[in-house]
């Protein structure tokens, strides 16, 4: 049966949505995928910026299927035990590797955080910059905190980060609970532009590891 409803937001918000029915419980319904962000805005909106980008995080407790080694099924012991065989940034691993968010150098970035859940907590970081605004949980009418390194977003919560990007290069987003990266809580921020040797100047050339999820 198709039940509709309309609801109005009394509160403005950004704010983590996850849902569930009389048929399948919260935690099946996330570890499907069935999550995402509401942002209210208050009347003037938010102060305008260059680029603004959506990432939602979310903790996956599946195993592989007897019947099909190509399907995953929902791991109720990993679950309970609150060890996720995969922590994903937009619902994929590498989604924001293979497609990452790219910017103009100088640009003013604001990035709308969201964690799903449905066990973690998120040390949400960006390696190489540090947030000069945070929203944090979800709150867009109080004043927001400055010069952040890392912020800790809860499951079912949400927040907002702003950053300038005075420097080309590539800026690594993770979940600051760091051996998460393997796991898949990674992704990365390409600034176009031209080099600020008085800002960050190295004489040796950037050299990769390899296998390294963090620098690409």
């Amino acid at each position: 049966d198709l039940i509709c409803m309309t609801a109005r937001n009394l509160q403005c918000i950004v704010q983590a949505v996850r849902c569930t029915n009389k048929f399948i419980c919260i935690r099946v319904h996330i570890n499907n995928g069935m999550f995402g962000l509401i942002l209210v805005e208050p009347t003037e909106g938010l102060p305008p910026v260059d680029k603004e980008f959506y990432v939602m995080q979310s903790d996956l407790y599946v195993t592989e299927s007897d019947e099909d080694p190509n399907e995953y099924e929902v791991d109720y012991t990993a679950a309970a035990n609150e060890i996720p065989k995969h922590v994903l940034f937009n619902g994929r691993e590498g989604a924001l590797v293979e497609k990452p968010l790219i910017v103009n150098q100088d640009d003013r970035v604001r990035i709308y955080f969201g964690n799903a859940g449905p066990n973690l907590i998120s040390s949400f970081h960006v390696i190489g910059t540090i947030f000069d605004k945070v929203y944090r949980e979800g709150d867009v009418i109080s004043p927001p905190a400055k010069c952040v390194q890392t912020t800790l977003v809860p499951s079912g919560g949400a927040a907002i980060v702003e950053m300038e990007m005075p420097i080309p290069g590539s800026f690594t987003l993770v979940d600051h609970s760091i051996n998460r990266i393997d796991k898949g809580a990674v992704g990365m921020i390409k600034v176009k532009g031209q080099p600020r040797p008085d800002l960050y100047d190295s004489k040796e050339p950037p050299v990769y590891c390899p296998g390294c999820k963090v620098h690409q």
